[in-house]
C-alpha cells in the first residue's frame, strides 16, 4: 500500500485493537488506494528524550512494517512529527470494519444462537496460526494483550489479531520514553485474560497461550458471566469450563489455562491437538499449491480452463466389484463456489499450519536488544522506502537486444493481488544476475519480500530462454 495521500476523518474516532499507549485512533481514507485505514498517534511529551532515541524508534518501526501475516492486522506506514516541546509518532494500520470478537459473541448470544463447533475450530486455528508465526520469530514476539477485544472477525470469517505491536513498543523503548505506554491490564473486565506471571521479567510466550485459552473458552460459551461485577471471578470461569460438553474441547482449553507456564503447550503444538487437527483435504492442499504458484499462470487461468472443459467429462471415478461404481463429472462442480474457496484460501481463512515446519522468522536485533547508550555516536539513518505489502499474482517479461545487438533490454510486467499493473524497464549489464535484481526490487519497494525468490527464479528462466543460442 503506497498511502501517498491520506484523508483524515477526525470526526470519527475508532477503537480498533484496544491498544494501550495509543492516545488517538482515527478512521482515515487512503485516497490513492481507495481503502479505509486507521490513523494512530503516540504522543511523547519529553521532546529532548525523544530526539535522543529518534534513530532507534525509526529502526523499530521500519522493521515492524515487515511483520506480515494474513491473521495479523497490518502496520502499513509510519512517520515522526516533532514540533515545539512535543513529539509524536503517527502510524497507519489496516482497518477491520466488521468488529471485535467480543462484539460478535454478544450479538450471537443476544440472538439466542449457540456457537457452531466448526466455526470455533476454524477461528482457533487462525488465532494459533498468527501466534505460532509471532512466537517462531527470532527473538519471539510476545503479543501480551490478547483478549476478545483485540481479535477481529471479517465478514468472510477471516480472523485478524490487533494490538500486536504494544509489547514490542514497551520492550524496545528506553525507560525515559515509556511514559506514554500505559499498562495493558488497566481494564478490570479483561484481567482474567492474563496469567499470574504476567508482567514479571521471566514471562514469555506462555502468556499468550493462557490468554488464547481464555479467548477459546469465551468463544465456546459466548460469554463468561460476571454476576454484575466489573471483574470476571474465578468462580465464573470454573462454571464456564464445566458447561463445556465436549471433553476434548475442555481438555484443550484447560491445558492452556494451566497456572504453571512451563506446563502450557506451544501454539504450534496446539494445532496438533485432537480437537483441531485434521488431515487436510486434497482440495485444500491443491488450492494452496495453486495460490502459491499463481504468479506463473495467466490472470484469468481458472476462467479460461473452464471454457476448455467438456462438462460431461468424468473427472473422478470409483470402481466397485459386483456393484455399480460412482462417477463425478465436471458438470457437478460449482465453479462459483470454487472461486469463493480460492479467495478464502488466499485471504488466510484456511491455513495449512498443521503441517508447517516451525521455523524461526528473523526479527531485527533493534527490536530485542536493550537501548543503546545515548552517548555513543549515531550514524544517520536514510529515509525508508515504502514497503510493498501486496503479493504478485502474475509475472510476464520480454527481452530484446538494442539496435547494435550489444545489450539486452528487459521489460517486466508485474500484476499485484489488487489488480495493479506495474511495468518496469531496465538495460541489463553483463554482471547482472536474477537474484540481485529481485533483491533490488524488494529494497526499492516494487515487490513484497516474499516474492523475491519467485521473481529471481522467474528471471533466471527468462535469461536462459532469451540468452541461450538457438539449436
Amino acid at each position: 500500500m503506497l498511502l501517498g495521500s491520506l484523508t483524515l476523518s477526525c470526526a470519527l474516532q475508532v477503537n480498533q485493537g484496544n491498544m494501550p499507549g495509543i492516545q488517538s485512533t482515527f478512521l482515515a481514507m487512503d485516497t490513492e488506494e481507495g481503502v479505509e485505514v486507521v490513523w494512530n498517534e503516540l504522543l511523547f511529551t519529553d521532546k529532548k528524550a525523544f530526539k535522543a532515541h529518534e534513530e532507534k524508534i525509526k529502526t523499530m518501526f521500519e522493521q515492524l512494517v515487515l511483520v506480515d501475516h494474513p491473521n495479523i492486522v497490518k502496520l502499513h506506514k509510519y512517520w515522526l512529527d516533532v514540533k515545539d516541546s512535543k513529539a509524536r509518532v503517527i502510524f497507519i494500520t489496516e482497518y477491520v470494519s466488521s468488529g471485535s470478537l467480543k462484539q460478535f459473541l454478544k450479538k450471537t448470544k443476544k440472538n439466542h444462537k449457540a456457537m457452531n463447533a466448526r466455526a470455533w475450530k476454524r477461528w482457533c486455528t487462525q488465532i494459533l496460526s498468527a501466534l505460532s508465526f509471532l512466537h517462531s520469530c527470532e527473538p519471539p514476539i510476545i503479543h501480551g494483550n490478547l483478549t476478545s477485544d483485540t481479535i477481529f472477525i471479517q465478514h468472510n470469517g477471516l480472523i485478524k489479531i490487533g494490538s500486536v505491536w504494544h509489547r514490542v513498543f514497551a520492550n524496545a523503548l528506553p525507560d525515559d520514553l515509556r511514559s506514554p505506554i500505559r499498562i495493558e491490564r488497566e481494564e478490570l473486565r479483561n484481567l482474567h485474560f492474563f496469567p499470574p506471571e504476567y508482567g514479571q521479567k521471566a514471562d514469555g510466550t506462555a502468556v499468550d497461550i493462557f490468554s488464547f485459552g481464555m479467548c477459546a473458552l469465551e468463544m465456546a460459551v459466548l460469554e463468561i458471566q460476571t454476576n454484575g461485577d466489573t471483574r470476571v471471578s474465578e468462580e465464573a470461569i470454573v462454571r464456564a469450563r464445566h458447561s463445556l460438553d465436549d471433553p476434548n474441547m475442555r481438555e484443550f482449553i484447560l491445558s492452556c489455562l494451566t497456572l504453571n507456564p512451563d506446563k502450557r503447550p506451544t501454539a504450534n503444538n496446539l494445532l496438533f491437538h485432537r480437537v483441531l487437527f485434521e488431515v487436510h483435504s486434497l482440495k485444500l492442499l491443491a488450492a494452496h499449491c495453486f495460490i502459491n504458484n499463481q504468479y506463473l499462470m495467466p490472470e484469468n487461468v481458472v476462467e479460461e480452463k473452464i471454457k476448455e472443459l467438456d462438462l460431461n467429462m468424468v473427472m473422478a471415478e470409483i470402481r466397485r466389484e459386483g456393484r455399480p461404481g460412482a462417477q463425478w463429472r465436471y458438470s457437478e462442480v460449482s465453479f462459483l463456489e470454487l472461486d469463493k474457496f480460492l479467495e478464502d484460501v488466499r485471504n488466510g481463512i484456511y491455513p495449512l499450519m498443521n503441517f508447517a515446519v516451525s521455523r524461526p522468522h528473523a526479527l531485527p536485533r533493534a527490536l530485542s536488544q536493550p537501548p543503546e547508550d545515548t552517548q555513543k555516536a549515531k550514524t544517520p539513518t536514510p529515509e525508508p522506502f515504502d514497503v510493498e505489502t501486496r503479493k504478485v499474482v502474475q509475472m510476464q517479461c520480454n527481452m530484446e537486444l538494442n539496435e547494435d545487438k550489444t545489450q539486452w533490454h528487459l521489460t517486466l510486467l508485474l500484476i499485484l493481488e489488487d489488480k495493479l499493473h506495474r511495468q518496469l524497464s531496465y538495460d541489463l549489464l553483463p554482471t547482472d544476475n536474477s537474484k540481485d535484481l529481485a533483491t533490488e526490487l524488494v529494497h526499492y519497494g516494487f515487490i513484497h519480500e516474499d516474492d523475491c525468490e519467485k521473481l529471481a527464479n522467474f528471471l533466471e528462466n527468462a535469461f536462459h530462454k532469451y540468452r541461450s543460442p538457438p539449436l
